[in-house]
């Protein structure tokens, strides 16, 4: 289902994941989220911010426990925990997050 903001349209699956990585920026971040009925604040950012960045480093899109584990390395532990990560990405912190960050689906989430 295609995505239609400022009189473009950007192409996703099914899923509603981008066609093309290169689509993304913060306004598609932003109208994804509209989508979903969530409001990204900068807690949010900083985990696609992460989530974008960590994919430039290893190719892949982190599934939760590695991601986990991850953030609570670079951010610290109080955000590297599934708690907090559910509260700001309740549709699954991997899954909802790496869609917000123009990322495909993690590998292993259903």
């Amino acid at each position: 289902m295609p995505i239609e903001l400022n009189g473009q349209t950007v192409e996703t699956d099914e899923e509603g994941y981008l066609a093309n990585r290169g689509d993304w920026n913060e306004s598609i971040a932003k109208e994804m989220a509209r989508l979903d009925s969530c409001d990204l604040n900068d807690s949010h950012w900083e985990v696609i911010n992460f989530l974008r960045e960590y994919y430039d480093e290893y190719q892949i899109a982190p599934a939760v426990r590695v991601l986990t584990k991850a953030i609570g390395k670079k951010l610290g532990a109080d955000k590297g925990n599934s708690k907090y990560l559910y509260e700001l990405f309740p549709y699954g912190p991997a899954k909802q997050a790496c869609k917000y960050a123009g990322l495909p689906k993690p590998t292993g989430c259903v």
